[in-house]
């Protein structure tokens, strides 16, 4: 009898320990566990998600008054406890004014542009006066994804404040057109509704972590169609820190100007990209590469071609961009290049640029 006694006193201690550590309240039971892992994460990262609205300033009339215009409005979140935002770049892209609006938060806070990186579609802001208690967001990886694992996307679609769609990862290491002739890569696609407005939140894996930030859909309306992008979080991690601490980003490179693709044909060159002038005091002088010249009469005459960097092939800007990108200044990589029909190589260390 005694031990009966103890025994059922045990599991009577046991059961309590169990409730404690993971308690059930009484709407958990009105929810599937999905839809409580949905709740959880909107709960968790709504006040890590910002509205973006820009303004531009323009003079009016003869006194030269200044009228405030809205350009429009997206998202960002919270990058860290000092009050940085991260958004995209043609958000706040012409804008004078950022005006910055939390989730339950009736104020305005106003933000500085601290730098941006076109290329990839990232800009980052700060608060002039953050309030109390920022929580930065939880950062995962983007190195991993498998097509069909979750996705969340949080933002603010047509204007209707902190909106969470849902959808899977459709497809990894996509590649969609930027800015200035420039691909991003490893773009993230996503069937999570995202609608203008979208632009800069955070798209989520289920354990509420960033692992991509939306930036663009593909769809004939504007509207959303089932084909989303995300800017992959692992970029982000490697440019938003150099935006902090520079105002930009600092590239490595060949220390070269490039001939634009399109006059190239014209010299009927089409393979590998063609310097048009090289930098004093580069690597690239250093090392004896040479760009178009022209005699007295007014005849030019091409100088190197540059075929692989690193053993990668290089036709265009985009080639040579994110060949390089793969590295950091002070890197030794391999050129080739094509002189006078030869093929010839040399090593070279990175610049700034």
């Amino acid at each position: 009898m005694k031990l009966s006694t103890l025994l059922l006193f045990k599991i009577f201690i046991l059961s309590l320990l169990v409730s404690f550590i993971n308690p059930t309240s009484k709407n958990d039971a009105n929810y599937t566990r999905e839809e409580q892992v949905n709740i959880s994460i909107f709960k968790n990262n709504v006040d890590k998600v910002v509205n973006v609205s820009t303004i531009i300033k323009r003079s009016n009339g003869f006194f030269m008054d200044e009228t405030q215009i809205p350009a429009g409005a997206g998202t960002g979140f919270v990058w860290s406890q000092d009050g940085h935002i991260v958004t995209n770049y043609h958000v706040v892209q012409n804008g004078n004014e950022f005006l910055i609006s939390f989730h339950n938060d009736k104020n305005t806070y106003n933000a500085k542009l601290v730098g941006v990186e076109p290329k990839k579609d990232i800009a980052v802001l700060k608060l002039i006066k953050s309030p109390s208690n920022l929580s930065p967001i939880s950062l995962g990886s983007s190195s991993e994804l498998n097509v069909g694992q979750k996705t969340f996307a949080i933002g603010n679609p047509f204007g209707l404040d902190h909106t969470m769609t849902t959808g899977i990862v459709s497809a990894v290491g996509r590649k969609v057109e930027g800015i200035g002739g420039v691909k991003i890569h490893d773009m993230i696609q996503t069937d999570a509704a995202i609608n203008p407005g979208n632009s800069g939140g955070p798209l989520l894996d289920s354990k509420g972590r960033l692992i991509g930030m939306n930036t663009q859909i593909l769809s004939g309306s504007g509207t959303s169609s089932g084909v989303g992008f995300a800017v992959p979080v692992n970029t982000i991690k490697r440019i938003v820190p150099q935006i902090i601490k520079h105002g930009k980003v600092i590239r490595p490179g060949l220390g070269i100007i490039l001939l634009p693709d399109h006059i190239k044909y014209r010299f009927r060159i089409e393979k590998g990209i063609v310097i048009s002038s090289v930098a004093e005091n580069s690597t690239a002088e250093k090392a004896g590469l040479q760009g178009i010249t022209q005699d007295q009469w007014g005849r030019v005459y091409i100088g190197d071609v540059i075929l692989k960097i690193a053993g990668t092939e290089v036709n265009t800007f985009d080639d040579i961009y994110h060949a390089l990108d793969r590295f950091k200044i002070g890197d030794v990589v391999e050129v080739e290049f094509l002189r006078e029909e030869k093929v010839k190589k040399i090593k070279l260390t990175l610049d700034a640029i």
